[in-house]
C-alpha cells in the first residue's frame, strides 16, 4: 500500500464485482492516475477491505491519499481526489 502513503489512489477490486467493473470503466475515461489490487489475490488487501467496511469485503474500495472510501461513486472519488489529491488531476477534471 505504498501508493496510500505517497498520496495516491488505489483501487481494490475483485473478479465478477459489477459495481468494480462499472467504476473502473468509468476511471479509465479520465486521466487520473490509480493502482488497482485484486483482493482474491492480495490477503493483507482483503484484510485491509474488511478493516474499512465493518468486517466485509465490500468492492470496490478506494483509497485517495490513504482516506478509504467503501463503494464510491465516480464523482465521489473525483471530489475525494480534488480535496486530498488535487496533484492527481488532469487540468479540468473533479467533482
Amino acid at each position: 500500500m505504498a501508493e496510500e502513503a505517497g498520496g495516491g489512489v488505489v483501487v481494490y477490486w475483485r473478479p465478477m464485482c459489477p459495481y468494480c467493473m462499472r467504476l473502473l470503466t468509468q476511471l479509465w475515461f479520465t486521466r487520473l492516475e490509480f493502482s488497482k489490487v485484486n483482493i482474491w489475490r492480495d490477503p493483507d488487501a482483503a484484510a485491509f477491505v474488511r478493516s474499512v467496511a465493518d468486517g466485509n469485503e465490500t468492492v470496490p474500495t478506494v483509497t485517495v491519499a490513504g482516506r478509504a472510501m467503501v463503494n464510491p461513486s465516480k464523482g465521489e472519488l473525483l471530489e475525494a481526489v480534488a480535496a486530498y489529491a488535487p496533484h492527481l488531476l488532469a487540468k479540468g477534471e473533479g467533482g
